[in-house]
């Protein structure tokens, strides 16, 4: 954490969308770990932030988590 506190804030949020783009873009296996490595990033600000939020904060990371996780699957399989 303290590393990622002294980047510059928008190295962050161009991580995020370099491995969304590739997640999207990628295909097969390619595009599955770029969001599975978003999906691993998500999880663990989740975790961090899990004692502070409340019902609809927690159900809000946990659908986004399983759409991460579905969008993978389906570039594995071959159906996104």
């Amino acid at each position: 954490m303290a590393f990622l506190h002294r980047l510059p804030r928008w190295v962050l949020l161009v991580a995020v969308f370099v491995l969304l783009a590739v997640g999207m873009v990628g295909t097969g296996w390619v595009g599955a770990a770029g969001l599975l490595v978003l999906l691993a990033v998500l999880a663990w600000f989740a975790y961090l932030n899990w004692p502070v939020l409340d019902g609809s904060g927690r159900a809000l990371r946990i659908a986004a988590m399983v759409l991460l996780a579905a969008f993978a699957a389906g570039h594995v399989i071959g159906r996104f």
